[in-house]
């Protein structure tokens, strides 16, 4: 159950009109009152003899009879209070219990106060109730009003559990505005996919991702083709901004603008200027070395990423609340420029995650910016990297930044839960399984080429790679023998033991640090967290760097052959 308090107004007859009539698409089916202040309050819905006049003169009683230097300047109240799509359809005593609840928790109308505010509840459809109220009680008092929003969403989950109803997380102030009706019935009527405020909003967000500074911005600002305004102070400062989509407009003809601060809590330009100070002189640092790849193109920001991620990881699970805070902050970020960088086949599923996980990169507890500097530098990599192909070493190493970020948002996932932070681990298992679909998308070629290559492996060395499997990691090894998987993992395996690594402690090793719980397919973790640290091409498509039935390579160097695409593979 979602109760909203809306904006107040000024006039009570405006709001009737609206609660009584058809409403902007027809809507409203049957309007009437299940509730008010006094049981004798006429019902323009149901009496044909009452007026909307009649029950407006009413509600405004008390604040016509104070002088009209002492009436508030906005004197109208509104609470809508809607059921979850799944819940049972309600009565009119039952939503009329609710209102009455509502209007005490609220303080509007307080148990056994005699001398509250007038209020009426009406409902013109299944689903939900508006209560009008106005703010002047009957002695000519103003009502406590004090966090009147977090008053009903507490109500709100008592009655959910009273009525069987869905069970929705108690939000905490820290989530962005929803978009109004209005804006949604707009929407709508232009056809629109989003409203502006949400289209804005990750928009905004995009820009921000590792962006260096405001000249940065807002050039990124202006390149998506939003329309900026500067709040200048009289000494020259840039004290905020707002922006505004150019087909956006009111009745006027106006663009409708819209401050950073009204789209989300952290797009205010105070917040955003905090990443920017935080990252100091390592602004320009780069994160990880992608040694095997194009210095600055889209496989090495990739595998960067993923080496940002899996130590962002250590962070989250043992640093302290405000570090941890602000690299999960920072996991958004990279989200973002993934998302905005990434290629088709993956983009829309990696844009729900970023979309979902925006929820998540915020709660009370503040960020203490600076340490994650090594997230925020892969998201700047990320968008000057520049779009990724969806195939070869940039396809690969997608997969691979994919897999390291699903394990990241799993460790906000239960940093939130320990936090008690009910609505962010709800947006974050959210985005773990947008990222769970485009892993899948983007693994499928590169770990098929795996698979067909290690089934080609001669049966010695294939030998051997299920003997270092089984003393590296004797407690997984039946599990992943009995995988698809195992033949892209021996490949892998085949591969670092070329390159001249210690396989035997590279994959025990690859196996510890991390936990699996989750992994659908250990196998597949395994191949991305060694293909990461021993620094091997993600992608081997037309590659074998081991005979067939040799004996322990001496070489570097392997045969070159055509690999042929396998099953799909299942994400960690």
């Amino acid at each position: 159950m979602i109760p909203r308090v809306h904006k107040r107004g000024t006039r009570t007859i405006g709001l009737l009109y609206y609660l009584y009539g058809p409403g902007t698409h027809e809507e409203h089916i049957d309007p009437h009152l299940v509730a008010a202040w006094d049981s004798l309050a006429p019902d323009p819905g149901r009496n044909p003899q009452a007026t909307y006049t009649e029950l407006q003169k009413l509600l405004d009683q008390p604040v016509e009879a104070l002088v009209p230097s002492r009436r508030p300047a906005k004197h109208v109240w509104h609470l809508s209070v809607r059921a979850a799509p799944e819940d049972p359809v309600l009565s009119d005593e039952q939503w009329g219990e609710i209102a009455r609840r509502m209007v005490a928790a609220t303080g509007i109308a307080p148990d056994g106060d005699d001398a509250a505010c007038r209020w009426a509840a009406v409902r013109h459809a299944n689903d939900h109730i508006h209560i009008i109220a106005t703010l002047v009680r009957e002695d000519g008092r103003r009502p406590r009003l004090n966090n009147d929003a977090g008053r009903a969403q507490a109500e709100a989950r008592l009655i959910e559990a009273e009525y069987g109803l869905k069970r929705l997380n108690t939000g905490d102030g820290t989530a962005a505005q929803r978009p109004t009706s209005a804006e949604r019935h707009k929407a709508e009527r232009q056809q629109r996919e989003r409203t502006p405020r949400e289209e804005l909003r990750e928009t905004i967000r995009r820009a921000v991702a590792g962006a260096t500074g405001e000249e940065e911005f807002f050039d990124r600002l202006a390149a998506a083709g939003l329309l900026i305004r500067r709040r200048i102070a009289p000494s020259g400062d840039l004290l905020g901004y707002t922006v505004a989509l150019p087909d956006d407009c009111n009745k006027d003809g106006e663009p409708v603008f819209y401050s950073g601060s009204r789209l989300a809590p952290d797009l205010s330009l105070p917040r955003i200027r905090e990443r920017w100070s935080a990252d100091g002189d390592q602004a320009g640092a780069s994160v990880g070395s992608p040694s095997r790849t194009v210095p600055g193109g889209p496989a090495a920001a990739r595998r960067g990423t993923a080496s940002a991620a899996w130590q962002a990881l250590i962070v989250i699970e043992q640093g302290d609340d405000p570090v941890a805070a602000a690299h999960i902050a920072s996991a958004g970020e990279v989200l973002d420029a993934l998302a905005k960088t990434s290629a088709a086949h993956t983009r829309t599923e990696l844009r729900e995650a970023a979309v979902a996980f925006e929820r998540a990169s915020r709660s009370h507890v503040r960020a203490e910016r600076g340490h994650d500097r090594a997230l925020r530098q892969a998201a700047r990599d990320l968008v000057r990297g520049g779009p990724a192909l969806g195939r070869g070493e940039d396809g690969a190493t997608t997969a691979m930044a994919i897999d390291m970020l699903f394990f990241l948002v799993t460790a906000a996932i239960h940093w939130h839960a320990k936090k008690g932070h009910a609505q962010q681990a709800a947006a974050a298992r959210q985005a773990a399984e947008h990222l769970r679909a485009a892993y899948q998308a983007a693994a499928a070629q590169p770990l098929g080429a795996l698979y067909q290559r290690g089934r080609r492996l001669g049966r010695p060395l294939l030998q051997r790679q299920t003997s270092v499997l089984r003393e590296a990691v004797p407690e997984l090894a039946e599990q992943v023998l009995a995988e698809p998987g195992w033949y892209a993992l021996a490949a892998t395996l085949a591969d670092a033991e070329v390159a001249g690594h210690n396989v035997t402690a590279l994959l025990a090793d690859a196996a510890g640090r991390r936990e699996l719980d989750t992994a659908e397919s250990v196998s597949d973790v395994l191949v991305w967290r060694l293909r990461r640290s021993a620094d091997l091409p993600a992608d081997t498509s037309n590659a074998v760097t081991a005979d067939r039935g040799a004996e322990r390579p001496a070489s570097r160097t392997g045969r070159q052959v055509q690999g042929r695409t396998g099953p799909r593979r299942g994400l960690s």
